[in-house]
């Protein structure tokens, strides 16, 4: 879980704030939330699915099936890349 919000963050709680009845406190608690969830890796959302599905008694072969269909849709923390790579997605 991330530790605080950055500077970058910032507006989005303060918007938060004016357009929701949330306070301060309670917008910083809903980003880094929201912030830790899209931080999941593809194999951290696969593990922590399979876990879920098997808990709800699904047989592997419809837990596989239905991770591979849910996968596609979800978003997942982007690989680190190097400031190399970066470059290279920039000028090729």
């Amino acid at each position: 879980m991330l530790d605080a919000p950055t500077p970058v963050h910032d507006d989005l709680i303060d918007h938060l704030v004016r357009t929701t009845p949330l306070q301060r406190g309670e917008a910083v608690r809903v980003v880094l939330d929201v912030l830790s969830y899209f931080d999941e890796t593809a194999a951290e959302f696969v593990r922590r699915r399979h876990r879920e599905l098997q808990a709800k008694g699904l047989a592997n072969p419809e837990i596989f099936e239905r991770i591979e269909a849910e996968l596609p849709h979800r978003a997942v923390a982007p690989p680190e890349l190097s400031l190399r790579q970066l470059r290279r997605i920039v000028y090729g």
